[in-house]
């Protein structure tokens, strides 16, 4: 695989020659299988070569003995470019630069290392609690995004409980628990959140005393915000300012089709991030102009005729802007590692044109996207059953709020000055 990268045989063989070179050899096939350019191939060798004869310097005989010098490599090759040129910032750039590939081919060669970077994190109360995330599975049925929603909050109260010297959760009372309600309220968290806050809590506190680690019931301590049903505005743009956002993709590009096709796909049939993340080739029925969206959030499928504008998009990014991979997930990250992307992905694409089209909106997004599709159809007159069941809505409930307000009116009375409305 190195005479790929290298025209002159003799720096092959210089790779080759180094005491670690099957590991440096190995981990460029496993750059090349995972889509990484020559460019970084030829930038990461020499690092590795140049680490390997230090670490022999310094008494490594053994691959396994590699991870022991990885620091002092680091520090010696950035302090061998400090000069007046050099400020902090790009000596921590270089200290990255330096131990990201070390670090990589050690993680393919030298089974068990984990590294210094950033490293899953695990359950929350998982010393005390144990069973809990495997209880919401099992018992309650939740999905793994919702599960991940409880982690997430858990996390938190795990935190605050070690910031108030809490060792047990035997020791939780009712003003500890207040307290860190408010905590969350005052960090400026939405409403919304701090109640879904508030939601985990309280199960996880009824699981922890039917495990007996908790005495009282003190999942009914537990206050939430107040949160009015439909007392938001949708945070929809118009059909003009969607368009500003389909403009705004440079679609030469593999990144721009792959791009253009996804913020489609959320215009035109309301998608959510992670819906259009799992999308497959499997969905996609040329034949019968057919597209599936399997398991929704509602548990549901959903099968739309497919959009000849955005089967045009796809087909142009499939045949111009994928890689040549057998997975069959349709969209597919545009650097290496080669990997499908993921719902956070979408979203923040859908972020990133809403701001280069100069479309302002709260927390921007592909919700923005969707709730524009959603709105629309409610402008065109559809009722709130059908549109719920375009879009994936469990109840009709969470359709009401695009009914409630006119949202093309009430743009207009803003930027008037309102006579029409007292007249």
């Amino acid at each position: 695989m190195l005479e790929d990268y290298y025209v002159k045989p003799q720096t092959v063989d210089q790779v080759r020659g180094s005491w670690i070179g099957p590991e440096i050899e190995a981990y460029t096939d496993w750059l090349a299988e995972r889509g990484y350019k020559g460019r970084t191939v030829l930038h990461r060798v020499p690092v590795l070569t140049a680490f390997g004869e230090f670490a022999r310097s310094r008494g490594a005989a053994e691959v396994k003995d590699l991870p022991a010098h990885v620091d002092a490599f680091v520090a010696k090759r950035v302090s061998e470019h400090r000069g007046p040129g050099r400020c902090r910032t790009s000596r921590r750039e270089l200290a990255k630069e330096l131990r990201g590939p070390v670090e990589q081919m050690l993680k393919v060669v030298v089974p068990g290392f984990e590294g210094s970077g950033r490293r899953q994190l695990g359950d929350p109360f998982a010393d005390v609690l144990p069973g809990f995330f495997e209880y919401l599975v099992s018992e309650r049925g939740l999905r793994p995004a919702t599960v991940g929603q409880y982690q997430h909050h858990l996390r938190s109260f795990e935190a605050y409980l070690g910031r108030s010297g809490v060792g047990s959760l035997g020791e939780l009372c009712p003003a500890l628990l207040s307290a860190f309600i408010a905590e969350r309220s005052a960090k400026g968290l939405a409403r919304t959140s701090v109640r879904d806050s508030a939601g985990t809590l309280r199960v996880f506190l009824r699981y922890a005393r039917r495990e007996g680690l908790v005495q009282a019931d003190l999942a009914k301590t537990v206050e939430w915000p107040q949160v009015y049903r439909l007392s938001g505005v949708p945070r929809s743009i118009s059909w003009e300012e969607v368009g500003k956002v389909l403009a705004a993709v440079d679609r030469r590009t593999p990144v721009g089709k792959r791009d253009y096709a996804m913020l489609l796909l959320l215009a035109t049939y309301g998608l959510r991030a992670r819906e259009v993340a799992a999308l497959t080739l499997d969905d996609i029925d040329w034949r019968h102009e057919r597209l599936a969206v399997p398991e929704r959030k509602a548990g549901h499928s959903t099968a739309f005729p497919l959009s000849a504008v955005v089967g045009e998009a796809i087909v142009d990014y499939l045949r111009h802007g994928r890689p040549n991979v057998a997975d069959r997930q349709v969209f597919f990250r545009a650097v290496a590692p080669v990997r499908p992307v993921g719902a956070a992905a979408v979203s923040c694409c859908a972020a990133h044109y809403l701001a280069r089209a100069g479309v302002k909106v709260p927390r921007p997004g592909s919700h923005t996207l969707r709730h524009s599709a959603v709105q629309r159809l409610v402008d065109a007159g559809f009722s709130l059953k059908a549109v719920g069941d375009f879009v994936g809505h469990r109840s009709a409930q969470s359709t009401e709020i695009y009914a409630k307000v006119a949202i093309e009116p009430l743009r207009q009375v803003a930027l008037g000055d309102g006579e029409e409305v007292l007249g």
